[in-house]
């Protein structure tokens, strides 16, 4: 039961700082404005697609799941 109570506690932390993580992502200005992704505005239409910032945060996390991986 001891694990299960770590795993819950450790779980409860990862929310807690994603919330958080998400609070201030719009207080970043040039998330979702870096050089390589994609906007293409067509009249009363348009699409955005944060390739650049997509693959920045998919290296952030794998060295970070890395990092706790390795214990």
């Amino acid at each position: 039961m001891s694990d299960l109570g770590r795993g819950l506690i450790v779980a409860g932390l990862v929310i807690a700082v994603v919330g958080v993580a998400l609070l201030f992502v719009g207080r970043v200005p040039w998330l979702g404005r870096l050089p390589g992704d994609i906007h293409i505005e067509r009249g009363d239409w348009s699409f955005h697609f944060p390739l650049a910032t997509s693959l920045l945060l998919s290296l952030l996390l794998t060295v970070v799941f890395y990092l706790i991986g390795r214990r």
